[in-house]
């Protein structure tokens, strides 16, 4: 399983979504979106989730943290 989170320092969803995975002992590539304004407007677009975190799994929009923890509950992250 291939894990990607667009987020920014500010954003406690984007931290909530990282110490979920953390905790859970999987790795995953964090796309730090400060500063970068037009690349995280061009990730917003092209996965069509407009807010932080983005979270991608193999390549698919999963969505935000909110989906994160509602995949974490049904078993499918294990």
């Amino acid at each position: 399983m291939q894990i990607e989170l667009y987020t920014t320092a500010w954003c406690p969803f984007c931290q909530r979504a990282k110490a979920l995975l953390e905790r859970r002992g999987l790795a995953f590539v964090e796309h730090r979106m400060d500063g970068r304004e037009a690349e995280l407007a061009e990730a917003k677009r092209r996965f069509g989730h407009p807010t932080v975190p983005i979270v991608v799994i193999d390549g698919q929009l999963l969505g935000g943290c909110d989906s994160l923890e509602a995949l974490e509950r049904r078993g499918g992250l294990d």
